[in-house]
């Protein structure tokens, strides 16, 4: 591990430094991405003919490399992490979008129609009751968005040392040090499934309303056969006993 945290001291930052600036602008871009899929989910939903062309805009705005999206915003906002962070906030939307309307779409007509019947207005009803039961596929599109914003953060690296963990790739190569292009790796890596697994968490403590696994549900039956004083009934429990042959 010699030399795995040791940090160059051009790159001005420390490792935990560089884990910070990397969630940040890998993070930030997906909650404003978030942010704006709601009201286009909801305009979506509401207005069914303008969905197409808003998921062909988005997949065309995902379709430009990263870098040519930096070589037009330099000139606007310069070598900052704000020129790494605007494509990073457009690229998501091309998944976010499709999640909001399709998590909105599968709420049933009986709770939309339940929902109007007691006067709940547009807005109210979109917040209160949609987006809750949408949560899953919601957060399967930020699951997504967000393992992906982390690992496209490392481009930045290629305009003026903005890419947080991904300098740690640039910085191996001019020192001829790959445990640092191994650091950049790894850690990418281990952040990705550390968020994922918290958006997982979110998602449980936001729907207590949601089925267990088939899994869960076979572990905890497995669980109460194996108890103690359980009763065991063989295969062949309760079958009718054949008829002695008397001779």
């Amino acid at each position: 591990m010699n030399g795995f945290f040791d940090i160059p001291s051009d790159l001005q930052s420390s490792y935990l430094g560089l884990v910070s600036t990397h969630l940040q602008e890998a993070l930030i871009p997906v909650f404003v991405g978030f942010a704006l899929a709601l009201p286009i989910g909801l305009l979506c939903v509401r207005v069914r003919w303008l969905y197409p062309p808003v998921l062909w805009i988005t997949t065309v705005l995902y379709a430009i490399p990263s870098l040519a999206f930096f070589v037009v915003l330099i000139d606007y906002t310069g070598l900052s992490r704000l020129t790494v962070m605007i494509p990073l906030t457009l690229y998501s939307l091309v998944i976010l979008v499709p999640s909001v309307v399709d998590g909105v779409r599968s709420v049933p007509e009986e709770t939309n129609a339940a929902a109007a019947a007691m006067g709940i207005g547009l807005v109210r009803r979109y917040v209160q009751v949609q987006l809750p039961i949408a949560v899953p596929a919601i957060i399967a599109g930020l699951r997504v968005a967000a393992a992906s914003s982390i690992s496209l953060v490392s481009v930045g690296a290629l305009i003026g040392n903005q890419g947080a963990l991904g300098n740690l790739l640039t910085t191996a190569m001019l020192y001829q040090r790959p445990a640092l292009a191994v650091n950049s790796v790894v850690t990418t890596a281990v952040l990705a499934v550390l968020v994922d697994a918290l958006l997982v968490l979110l998602r449980k403590l936001l729907t207590p309303w949601q089925p267990p696994s088939d899994r869960k549900v076979r572990r905890t039956a497995a669980r109460a056969a194996d108890a103690p004083g359980a009763t065991r009934t063989s295969p062949t429990a309760g079958a009718a006993r054949a008829p002695e042959h008397v001779s």
